[in-house]
């Protein structure tokens, strides 16, 4: 794809246009990768949008309203984890289906963020006092925007939690066989909690981007199809909805198909609407090809997972 617009897409492999297409999809590289290490523990987490959209436009007004950006940002943080915590107690303890749990936990955080925490308003501009975390999404180091580096930068880190970590081993053992993990001796449940909760805070470091990317988080980005973009990331790299099966490469290689296919149909002025709908046939074909390559076991009927 990327040769064919190449030869035939005049200023497709400019330099500029390249950088841009890498930014464009930097924080949807960082929600994939969120959303990875919940999937292969056999989970998934719908209210990752939700969970970024209110916790940083909270994050914002508090700065907003005078209190100092440390603060705020903690604050912000806090909550985007300890709804990430909630969401990961109702599918480990209450052994709520992930998908059940995740959605109701995504319509729950934007209802009680825009009844109580976000009043009056869908979009919450960014304050002259935000100080050096306005950079984030502006930034570049070196020519390169800030987005590209700092989604490289958590790319590392899970691979390495994944590759080395005890955590991402149990990780990888929850998704291939729950019921064996139990057997051995791995705390599958707190384990399932932690997943969530890093799925928490990558949500919040991408919310901080587009954020400050833009200067402003409007809220209503929650009822967009971002969440499907972020799953077709999963998916469409390669990453088993059955669990246990993915890594980090994956999650990149989707990335960055979307971000050229996504690219290639802008520069082709193809409509918006036309865009989703490709977009969606090919997320579809992709979840048919995995339930083929990757055959949901009984176990994972049982649970009630996709």
């Amino acid at each position: 794809m990327f040769a064919v617009f190449a030869f035939s897409l005049d200023g497709f492999i400019g330099t500029s246009n390249l950088l841009a297409l890498l930014r464009s999809v930097a924080v949807l590289g960082i929600l994939g990768l969120g959303m990875l290490i919940v999937v292969l523990g056999r989970g998934i987490d719908l209210s990752m949008v939700a969970n970024m959209a209110i916790s940083v436009a909270w994050t914002i007004q508090l700065v907003g309203t005078g209190m100092p950006l440390w603060a705020a940002l903690a604050i912000g943080l806090g909550f985007a984890l300890g709804m990430s915590l909630i969401t990961g107690i109702l599918v480990a303890f209450a052994e709520i289906p992930a998908i059940f749990a995740t959605l109701a936990m995504g319509t729950f955080i934007y209802g009680f963020g825009r009844a109580h925490l976000i009043t009056g308003t869908d979009v919450v501009y960014l304050p002259a006092n935000f100080g050096w975390a306005a950079q984030i999404g502006q930034g570049r180091l070196l020519g390169v925007p800030i987005p590209i580096i700092l989604a490289a930068i958590l790319a590392v880190v899970v691979y390495l939690f994944l590759r080395f970590s005890k955590h991402g081993w149990n990780t990888y053992n929850i998704g291939d066989n729950t019921q064996a993990s139990r057997i051995t001796g791995i705390a599958v449940r707190p384990t399932m909690v932690l997943q969530y909760m890093l799925s928490g805070t990558a949500a919040y470091l991408a919310g901080l981007i587009t954020a400050t990317a833009v200067q402003s988080m409007n809220t209503r980005i929650v009822n967009s199809n971002m969440i499907y973009d972020v799953i077709l990331i999963v998916v469409l790299g390669g990453v088993s909805l059955s669990g246990g099966r993915g890594s980090v490469r994956n999650v990149i290689v989707g990335t960055l198909l979307i971000g050229v296919l996504v690219n290639g149909m802008t520069i082709m002025d193809i409509q918006y609407t036309i865009q989703n709908v490709i977009k969606s046939l090919i997320l579809l074909l992709a979840i048919v090809a995995d339930s083929v390559i990757n055959p949901r076991d009984e176990q994972t009927g049982q649970q009630g997972d996709i």
